[in-house]
């Protein structure tokens, strides 16, 4: 059982997934370190982004818990949840952005919600988010009017509203070229760099694992939990599961 620390963002501990009497993943225990850029990874139907759904709350454990900062968010009233998930920015694979609405108004909607700022404060906010990802001058756009890796940039600009001290992003390579790829990486690993943000991501792209995972989890489909841990690029050249090496090598590494 792995022990609980105030000092980290994210603590998962003894977690079960499970849908009815089917188990998805048992005996997760990991934690998140402070300006970890920390990538979930595993083959397909392994239930990585299922994880991430149970670290959001949107998805509840069959058993075990997750704590943000050493407090159990898992047990948490649902008023106590809503305080400690603004501490958490999401993106979502599509980028999640409302079609009807420009950039600037898209990353104003948390604050609407959540803050008593005026709009022309909003607007600053927004301003200033879209700056940090690249995007200054792009407030009045409307998403159509971008490509698919702003698009992508624009809803991380979202996902910082709030100032979360934990980004959460699920396949943030999904549906973009290789360039806008690897213009993202550059960006998140920028974000944490300059702002000490700690990145929680789901991906099975392994250019992205190894350029910006500084810390990682391997979920193994066959077995049902997780089977490595640590910086990717060392499970890449040192680990002696045959499964997380095959997976980190596409297959060069099988006969090893």
């Amino acid at each position: 059982m792995i022990q609980v620390h105030a000092d980290d963002p994210i603590t998962v501990r003894d977690l079960t997934m499970a849908y009815g009497s089917f188990v998805l993943q048992r005996d997760l225990n990991f934690a998140v370190k402070q300006g970890d850029i920390f990538v979930v990874m595993g083959g397909s139907g392994c239930g990585k982004s299922t994880l991430m759904r149970h670290v959001l709350g949107l998805n509840e454990p069959a058993q075990g818990e997750v704590f943000y900062r050493g407090e159990s968010f898992t047990r948490a009233e649902p008023e106590r949840r809503e305080e400690l998930l603004q501490r958490i920015g999401v993106l979502y694979q599509s980028g999640a952005l409302w079609s009807s609405l420009t950039l600037a108004e898209n990353v104003s909607l948390p604050l609407e919600e959540f803050t008593d700022l005026t709009a022309a404060q909003m607007r600053d906010v927004a301003a200033l988010k879209l700056a940090l990802v690249g995007l200054a001058g792009f407030e009045d756009y409307y998403p159509s009017q971008i490509s698919g890796g702003m698009q992508k940039r624009a809803g991380l600009a979202r996902a910082m509203a709030l100032d979360p001290e934990v980004l959460c992003i699920d396949e943030p390579s999904a549906g973009l070229d290789p360039i806008s790829s690897r213009l993202l990486d550059e960006l998140i690993v920028g974000l944490r760099d300059s702002l000490g943000t700690t990145f929680v991501i789901v991906t099975h792209e392994l250019q992205s694992i190894f350029d910006v995972g500084s810390n990682s989890v391997f979920l193994d489909a066959e077995t049902r939990t997780m089977i490595a841990m640590g910086p990717p690029k060392e499970l890449r050249d040192h680990s002696d599961n045959p499964t997380v090496r095959r997976f980190l090598t596409r297959g060069e590494a099988a006969s090893v």
